[in-house]
């Protein structure tokens, strides 16, 4: 999980500005301020930048970042 872990904290922290020590396994959505919108950005930062397919509705679904974290594994694993 961590390497997967450390891709979703860079690009959360560079591109969408979240805090990095705001970004924990078990933080939600809501603690690191990432609406809906964000969400979308997020889904197609993941598609260009690691080549994930991960839809925004799959994302807003996941509870935390450790959630969001299963679900690029699940992802790139099926590659």
């Amino acid at each position: 999980m961590t390497v997967m872990l450390e891709q979703l904290k860079d690009i959360l922290s560079n591109k969408l500005k979240v805090s990095p020590e705001a970004i924990t396994p078990e933080a939600t959505r809501e603690d690191i301020e990432l609406d809906s919108l964000a969400v979308v950005e997020l889904s197609l930062l993941l598609k260009s930048e690691l080549d994930l397919d991960i839809s925004d509705d799959d994302l807003l679904e996941a509870g935390t970042v450790a959630d969001m974290v299963r679900l690029m594994e699940e992802r790139s694993a099926k590659v």
